[in-house]
């Protein structure tokens, strides 16, 4: 089944402690006090008191959390609660912009933790790339017509410079059936071929059929590798995290919508599998697995669902509007639903990774 335990605790161990270093140091730097600094939740297996501060590992891996002065873990403290009030470390008496920086690092740690992640590998190691050389052209296909062969090399198209296969497959897509000036080198000599593409049917990420474009060539998928400069590995990694968050907001109004399967949710289980999968694939494979989970975990507790950071924004966001916080028993009863909404969800998530463990997916 490739479970693995031990990634698992590193996977998700690296991503509750970004995430929660993000609450702590913000929360810190806007002079709030920390009380406890949880990785884990249940009963604690390790502590140490430092500067105040409770560090410390609980049993159940799934999660943390900061406790701050003046707020439980995933609430607020009573507005009349005098010993909260009194403390200026109080997290309660602290402005509205200050509360909602706390709550938003955790996110946003997540975000960056990402980046970091990419920028190291598209610098250091770089990625791997199909050769921009034609292996097989189509029959009855434009590149056909317009005398291109295998072996070609690709240098421009529409004068821009190509590096690898898919930045053919980029432009032709981008260019939507209109005429391309296609340089290509053959034998040390550079040739213009003048090509049309053919609209063709094909499927998309997500399994739905679309229209698309085509010139009727295939690879010789033959990889090279590319290592970016610093500026070129930042832009990309902001670029690629961009693009990871799109993805997974599309694929979320998409299972809303039911055009894609809600079977598609992994839940620990399934992540402890991957996670030994691609830790047996090498390092490379196994950080580029930690960014993708922790795009994923910025954005769903940005969800604005009570007990999620999400749902403390939104919060935040009706008394910036209003000019009061919101009732405390209407908040109260909000958090319940979101904590039972969470139970529901993991229970389903739970179920998908057991059927898949006896279907053997």
């Amino acid at each position: 089944m490739g479970f693995s335990l031990g990634a698992f605790i590193v996977v998700i161990g690296i991503l509750v402690f970004i995430h929660e270093f993000g609450h702590f140091i913000v929360a810190r730097l806007c002079g709030v006090g920390v009380e406890v600094f949880s990785l884990g939740f249940g009963p604690k297996i390790f502590t140490k008191n430092i500067g105040g501060t409770e560090y410390c590992i609980s049993a159940i891996p799934l999660g943390g959390y900061v406790k701050m002065v003046g707020q439980e873990p995933g609430t607020e403290a009573e507005a009349d609660d005098p010993q909260v009030d009194d403390s200026d470390e109080s997290f309660n008496r602290k402005k509205l912009w200050q509360k909602s920086l706390i709550v938003a690092a955790g996110p946003a740690f997540n975000f960056l933790l990402a980046i970091f992640i990419f920028y190291g590998l598209y610098q250091f190691v770089g990625v791997y790339m199909g050769s921009p050389v034609v292996g097989e052209v189509m029959e009855d296909s434009p590149a056909l017509a317009a005398g291109i062969k295998p072996g070609d090399v690709i240098k421009k198209i529409n004068q821009k410079e190509i590096e690898s296969f898919e930045d053919v497959a980029r432009i032709i897509t981008s260019e939507k059936g209109r005429p391309l000036k296609v340089i290509i080198e053959r034998n040390g000599l550079l040739r213009e071929k003048v090509v049309t593409p053919m609209p063709s049917k094909g499927k998309n990420v997500f399994g739905e059929e679309i229209d698309k474009f085509v010139i009727g060539i295939i690879g010789t998928a033959e990889p090279i590798q590319k290592r970016f400069n610093p500026v070129e590995a930042m832009g990309r990694a902001f670029r690629d995290t961009y693009a990871i968050v799109n993805l997974t907001l599309v694929s979320v109004v998409k299972m809303i919508e039911g055009s894609v399967s809600k079977d598609n949710l992994a839940g620990p289980i399934m992540i402890a599998q991957m996670a030994g999968k691609q830790a047996k694939a090498g390092i490379e494979n196994f950080a580029w697995f930690i960014a993708l989970l922790s795009v994923n975990l910025g954005i769903i507790n940005l969800f604005p669902i009570p007990v999620l950071d999400g749902g403390h924004l939104l919060f935040f966001a009706i008394e910036a509007v209003t000019g009061k916080p919101v009732n405390d028993r209407l908040r109260e009863k909000l958090m319940q639903v979101g904590a039972a909404l969470l139970v529901t969800f993991m229970v389903f998530v739970f179920y998908n990774d057991i059927v898949r463990m006896i279907s053997g997916a």
